[in-house]
């Protein structure tokens, strides 16, 4: 709607000024073919200016911020070269040389500026972040969600808790994956891509919470793994990323990319347990030791309870007494209480 609006005012606008051009009084002595011909190309002009615009949808800001800002530093070098040259040159204004060397050096030097800039976006992005990540970013660092995360679903929860301020960005070759994954034959398959596919539209729902899907970008290649392309987003962005695939969280620190392991995040919301904390904990299973029992509580922590084999199947009352940290998670030692039964 608001592209439409702007599509008709420039329309006005250069009816306007067709129209200003028309009645003007340098026209009156030019002949009758003039007005005409002056109306119908201000008319024409905007038409194929919207038809270019319409027939290239996807813009690259970085592109378009480039040959900005180099038209601006050609024609700020051009002006104080001439400044400089102003003493060197002949005095008479009609001159040649004063005539024409200002358009011709502003062009080279447009066009030296534009192709630097063009040429190194990759070095000069820092100089302009409030253009280049206008769209991208408000504020804060964004947070770049992987396919594992959006299918963990556990990111909508911390959202919803108000843990993430920064928006969440979501690159559209990872929706698209979903996608064919919630359509693929597999039957396991189907039921991942459709949970992330809930997910998603469960953070979309939350107007607490801030989702944009990106376009990758155009050195973005289709080929390589999924991966790799989700850091490469997180490295154009300069945002943090969010995955629960534990390689991928290491070759993003290897990349100076920072990223964040919902697994690591889960395991240190996890209560510490003191030696002598009272816990309730349900045994379903004989541990490593014959006199072991095992169970686990809520929060999916594994509780050995010394002397416990006889009581599995049993809701008993423990207390414990060491805790140990593995990779797989806390694990929390304890004997019966007695004095509880």
């Amino acid at each position: 709607m608001a592209l439409a609006v702007l599509r008709a005012l420039f329309l006005l606008v250069s009816a306007g000024i067709a129209v200003l051009i028309f009645t003007s009084a340098s026209l009156k002595d030019a002949g009758s073919w003039v007005p005409w011909s002056v109306i119908g190309g201000m008319l024409a002009l905007p038409l194929v200016v919207i038809a270019l615009d319409v027939a290239v949808p996807r813009k690259n800001l970085a592109t378009i911020t480039a040959v900005y800002f180099g038209l601006l530093v050609g024609v700020f070098l051009a002006y104080v070269a001439m400044l400089a040259l102003a003493p060197m040159l002949p005095l008479q204004p009609s001159h040649p040389v004063r005539q024409w060397l200002p358009l011709v050096l502003g062009a080279v030097l447009c066009y030296l500026s534009t192709s630097l800039l063009l040429q190194t976006q990759g070095d000069f992005r820092f100089l302009i972040p409030f253009v280049e990540f206008a769209r991208d970013v408000r504020g804060m660092r964004p947070i770049v969600l992987d396919a594992t995360s959006v299918i963990d679903g556990r990111i909508a929860d911390l959202a919803e808790a108000g843990v993430f301020e920064s928006r969440f960005v979501l690159p559209a070759f990872v929706l698209d994956e979903l996608q064919v994954a919630a359509d693929s034959a597999d039957k396991q398959r189907r039921v991942r891509g459709r949970r992330g596919l809930d997910v998603l539209a469960r953070m979309r729902a939350n107007h607490a919470v801030s989702i944009d899907v990106v376009d990758p970008d155009d050195d973005d290649d289709p080929d390589a793994p999924l991966e790799s392309r989700v850091l490469a987003v997180a490295m154009r962005l300069g945002g943090r990323l969010v995955t629960t695939d534990a390689n991928l969280a290491k070759i993003a620190g290897v990349r100076a990319v920072s990223a964040i392991n919902l697994n690591d995040v889960a395991l240190a919301l996890k209560p510490s347990y003191l030696p002598g904390d009272a816990l309730t904990v349900r045994l379903v299973r004989q541990g490593e030791e014959p006199d072991q029992g095992v169970g686990y509580l809520d929060d999916g922590t594994m509780v050995v309870v010394e002397n416990g084999r006889d009581r599995i199947g049993r809701t008993v009352h423990v207390v414990a007494t060491s805790t140990l940290q593995t990779t797989a998670g806390r694990l929390v030692f304890a004997r019966p209480d007695h004095g509880r039964g």
